[in-house]
């Protein structure tokens, strides 16, 4: 079983959501990245190297980009955004991805 742990960052990124929106947000993380966290699913994805985060969890139409380290048996989410149209967007930040 591996551990969740929340960059600063994806701690603001939550706060800034609804909480109905924080809620799924937290249900989806655990639910799906306790276990197996690099096993690609129709909900999980590797993305493309970029200096932000490895993985990709879709969560409707908000996104949660984490890293995985394996000998740790940590998750380590380092920014939760939401996808309007083809563009990923952070709450309280002004950078996109």
């Amino acid at each position: 079983m591996y551990k969740i742990d929340l960059s600063p960052e994806a701690r603001d990124d939550l706060k800034a959501l609804r909480k109905h929106e924080e809620v799924a947000v937290v249900a989806a993380t655990r639910a799906q990245l306790t276990h197996e966290p690099t096993a690609e699913t129709r909900n999980r994805k590797r993305r493309r190297p970029n200096p932000l985060a490895e993985w990709e969890l879709r969560a409707g139409d908000l996104r949660v980009l984490y890293n995985v380290d394996e000998e740790a048996g940590m998750v380590h989410v380092e920014a939760v955004g939401r996808k309007v149209g083809s563009v990923l967007v952070f709450p309280r930040r002004r950078s996109q991805q």
